[in-house]
């Protein structure tokens, strides 16, 4: 499905997007390993069995990044000419190996460029695991172009 154009996105609605991702190890540990962030917490199982957590989390910046990748396809696949801003970040409860994360869109704001010819969209992604329980949520706003201005 391509992405939608600025005068389809509308206000307060919500996108639900189709896919899932279940969280593994591996992917924990090449995130890290890209990132070059070695936070044990992240990667090393005996210094996290003795935090309150027990275990080792996944890194908030890659259900972040998994999160923003889940919900292209709905929201800005095709139709898109700039991430602008990723803001109000907030990770409520831990992401851990195996952790089945789902993703919606909420569309808060919308406005036109000044020359008319884009349009600016703010959504609230909320991303919950398999227990429902909300782990991540942040504002996207992104630089969308008009259907009438696709080619141009």
């Amino acid at each position: 499905m391509p992405g939608l154009y600025y005068e389809e996105f509308e206000v307060g609605e919500t996108i639900e997007h189709e896919r899932t991702r279940t969280i593994s190890e591996s992917d924990n540990q090449r995130f890290c390993d890209m990132t070059m962030n070695q936070q044990p917490l992240h990667l090393d199982a005996e210094f996290a069995d003795d935090t309150q957590f027990g275990e080792r989390l996944v890194n908030g910046l890659y259900t972040m990044s998994l999160a923003v990748g889940i919900s292209i396809p709905e929201t800005t696949d095709g139709t898109i000419v700039a991430n602008l801003s990723y803001d109000n970040v907030e990770h409520p409860n831990p992401v851990f190996h195996g952790d089945t994360i789902r993703v919606q869109s909420i569309v808060t704001d919308k406005r036109e460029t000044s020359d008319g010819e884009r349009g600016i969209v703010t959504m609230t992604v909320e991303v919950y695991n398999q227990d429902e329980e909300l782990v991540c949520e942040f504002d996207r706003t992104v630089l969308s172009l008009k259907r009438d201005h696709a080619d141009s």
